[in-house]
């Protein structure tokens, strides 16, 4: 199959989750002997802001951990029909320009041959859904939408029976275990700090508990204000900036530990949606404790996978056992690679989103007249 992607950005991955995901599926895709193409407007938000944190620097772990991956910037006038002659699927991610996404669908819509999906990876559908309905869909044959729940919102506007759940996974060719366990200590969170949606969950069920366990707290990403900053010295927490995706395995294998805070909708009216670093956490053998969070799909054992702590008191406790238990750790690790690697990899979504497209592709039923 020829298969065109149009991202926000394949290099850049600050602030960027989706990019893990994509570099993930679109490797197995070239493995399996796909043609693949990817654009990506000139200087997107994320490669920007990549660019001025950490300079070219920055993007030399990506094209180091991912050599057979490549992308084309594009200019908004661009002509797109010479992009996607000849493909058979095209994906269109909703970082992109509403003015984009309706060109693309207008190119379908007048005979373009290719099937053309809409992939929606963020809560905007519940928490800015007039910026998503102002997305023209109009020419799109389908949405992949990366939590029920999410797919359930675009049920309601219309597209029963054209949204698909296609949730996010881990790139086990370079998130597992380190070849060689070396020693651990403390605990690690890779997350943003975003637009203050769980300032208080990080305080109560991060920060406080690694201080009254005893345990320190490494902390990666980008986004983070002077008064996040000062919270974080406030609880003695070591703040590291920046730290490019394809580094987060050797970032977990020092720690004793890590934890999941979701983001405020994800715990409450997109429950089932957890963040791609639950899965990229767990395929690399790290324990993790996660604050409140419904799996209301049953992706994983909860309690088994990893444990789940009701409040900060109980996040607390949990650190404790993990610190002092090593039959413990040991226990968390093996349950969540074993689910991990039974259903939650990159290549588990790749053999779903090429049934999708045959699905597309099948012919519609022939119906009889009553």
């Amino acid at each position: 199959m020829k298969i065109v992607y149009f991202t926000h950005s394949l290099q850049s991955c600050w602030n960027h989750g989706n990019a893990h995901f994509l570099r993930g599926v679109l490797s197995d895709l070239i493995a399996r002997g796909h043609d693949v193409r990817v654009y990506e407007p000139i200087n997107p938000w994320s490669l920007t802001n990549l660019l001025a944190d950490a300079g070219e620097a920055g993007l030399e772990p990506y094209r180091r951990h991912y050599p057979e991956l490549s992308s084309q910037s594009i200019a908004p006038e661009i002509a797109l029909e010479p992009l996607v002659d000849g493909a058979d699927l095209v994906i269109v991610h909703e970082w992109n320009e509403p003015a984009l996404v309706a060109a693309i669908g207008d190119v379908r819509r007048r005979g373009g041959s290719f099937r053309l999906l809409f992939h929606d990876t963020h809560h905007r559908a519940v928490s800015a859904p007039d910026e998503m309905t102002a997305f023209d869909l109009s020419g799109y044959d389908g949405v992949l939408a990366f939590g029920e729940t999410l797919s359930q919102v675009y049920r309601g506007w219309g597209w029963e029976g054209r949204v698909w759940t296609w949730h996010e996974a881990a790139d086990t060719r370079r998130f597992h275990p380190p070849a060689e366990e070396g020693a651990r200590s403390g605990l690690v969170w890779i997350g943003n700090w975003g637009d203050g949606e769980r300032t208080r969950e990080l305080e109560s069920f991060l920060f406080r508990p690694a201080a009254e366990a005893g345990l320190p707290l490494d902390i990666y990403g980008v986004r983070y204000p002077d008064e996040a900053r000062a919270m974080l010295a406030a609880h003695g927490a070591r703040y590291h900036g920046w730290a490019p995706n394809a580094g987060a395995p050797d970032i977990f294998a020092r720690a004793l530990a890590t934890v999941h805070v979701p983001r405020r909708y994800y715990a409450t009216i997109l429950p089932g949606i957890p963040t791609i670093r639950v899965f990229e956490a767990l395929a690399c053998g790290i324990p993790l404790v996660s604050a409140p969070w419904e799996d209301a799909e049953n992706l994983f054992r909860p309690g088994t996978d990893y444990l789940v702590a009701a409040d900060g008191a109980a996040m607390t406790r949990h650190l404790r056992a993990l610190a002092e238990d090593a039959d413990l750790r040991a226990a968390l690790v093996a349950a969540g690679l074993e689910t991990i690697h039974a259903r939650h990899t990159c290549a588990h979504r790749v053999d779903e989103l090429l049934a999708i497209a045959r699905q597309l592709h099948a012919p519609a039923p022939q119906r009889t007249a009553a």
